[in-house]
């Protein structure tokens, strides 16, 4: 049996085996403004249950079928919104506790007052309400609290990606003054060193000339080596700082790359390298001074197979897009302790037992001669690979 109010206080279940309890309970409800429904035992109060949801069940204890105890527990695990008082009997107030001990909100001892039924639900009803909201409100701050977490984690990522922006902005800075301040010293030791050095070499051959001493001639000659061995590194030193004289002409990439291993063919055999090209897609030919070019292959390559001597693999890739080249050289050398990666591209920085250490300062200034960017992308115990990015310039 249903009974609707026009303007419903709330939905009440009365579940009871005795039909005067509920004929009686529903009219004294409805008239309290309450929508009633009923059902003569909890096997059909929970098909109601299922049906209508009610804010509260008013439940019998004693029943055929099933008892109340049972259908309690059922109704507050299936539906937890509903809140439910207890009907027993005079007598039963040990089982009231244990009711109420399982979810119970209330008990009511028959027989009942129904003004004091009705302050009893409408007591229960009220607690219904305050724990729902802040049941509410605790969802409300989990989800909340989730979206600051969220927030955090998104401007935390951010804030990273635009450290490491600004560090590589800052790096990059500082390798630029870096070369600036080369290119200031550099020129400046180019003209004070080699006029002295000039003076040395040509005094050097003259003494050279008079001489018949094969120990002193000996000796002129390594004198006249160390001169040149100087006046190459200045060379070098020059070509780091600041762009030599250069002549642009069409320059196909995959040509300089194989031309430039073929010169090394005979270490790579020697070292028992294996050399790997991967050309994905070979980029259109632009304009470029070839040497420059060839000049980063060929210091990249030898790093590579300097690292190499008891054999390895060097492995070259070409890719490109509609916007720019793509180049990395690897090798599967010793690798680098990341305090040196950071250090490769200063001037004369180096772990080689002999060399400038100009080599990579070279490639770099070559690199960014052509608006591109060098990186070692990786160096560890399994080698080291550097990323070489170029624009895609029209020829």
């Amino acid at each position: 049996m249903t009974t609707v109010t026009n303007a419903s206080k709330g939905t009440i279940l009365i579940i009871d085996d005795e039909k005067v309890i509920l004929d009686l309970t529903s009219i004294v409800l409805s008239n309290r403004g309450y929508t009633v429904y009923t059902a003569p035992d909890a096997v059909v109060g929970l098909e109601e249950l299922e049906e209508h949801r009610p804010s509260l069940v008013l439940l019998d204890y004693m029943m055929p079928v099933m008892d109340g105890f049972t259908a309690l527990k059922q109704i507050r695990q299936r539906f937890p919104d509903t809140y439910v008082i207890m009907f027993t009997g005079k007598g039963n107030e040990e089982i009231a506790v244990e009711l109420m001990k399982a979810g119970a909100s209330d008990y009511i001892l028959k027989p009942f007052n129904n003004q004091d039924l009705v302050e009893r639900i409408e007591s229960v009803l009220r607690i219904r309400a305050v724990e729902l909201r802040n049941r509410e409100l605790m969802e409300e701050r989990d989800k909340l609290l989730a979206e600051i977490a969220e927030w955090n984690r998104e401007l935390e990522e951010r804030v990273r990606e635009k450290t490491e922006a600004l560090q590589k902005a800052q790096a990059e800075i500082v390798q630029s003054e870096k070369l600036a301040s080369l290119g200031y010293l550099s020129a400046g030791m180019a003209h004070e060193i080699r006029n002295p050095l000039n003076s040395i070499n040509l005094f050097a051959q003259l003494l050279k000339s008079g001489c018949e001493e094969p120990e002193k001639l000996d000796y002129i000659d390594k004198i006249l080596k160390e001169v040149d061995r100087i006046d190459d590194i200045m060379r070098k030193l020059l070509d780091a700082s600041k762009r030599p004289r250069f002549q642009l002409s069409e320059v196909r990439l995959d040509r300089v790359i194989d031309a430039t291993l073929e010169v090394f063919r005979p270490q790579t055999t020697l070292y028992g390298i294996e050399v790997v090209r991967a050309f994905r897609r070979v980029p259109p030919p632009f304009q470029a001074d070839p040497a420059e070019i060839e000049q980063i292959f060929t210091n990249l390559f030898l790093n590579a197979i300097h690292e190499m001597q008891e054999g390895g693999t060097l492995a070259v890739l070409l890719d490109h897009d509609d916007r720019e080249v793509a180049i990395r050289i690897s090798d599967t050398g010793k690798g680098m302790p990341p305090e040196n990666v950071k250090k490769i591209f200063d001037p004369f920085f180096t772990t080689k037992t002999s060399g400038s250490g100009l080599g990579l300062a070279v490639v770099l200034r070559i690199v960014k001669t052509y608006q591109g960017k060098i990186t070692v992308e990786k160096s560890d115990e399994t080698g080291t690979t550097f990323a070489i990015r170029l624009p895609l310039l029209p020829s």
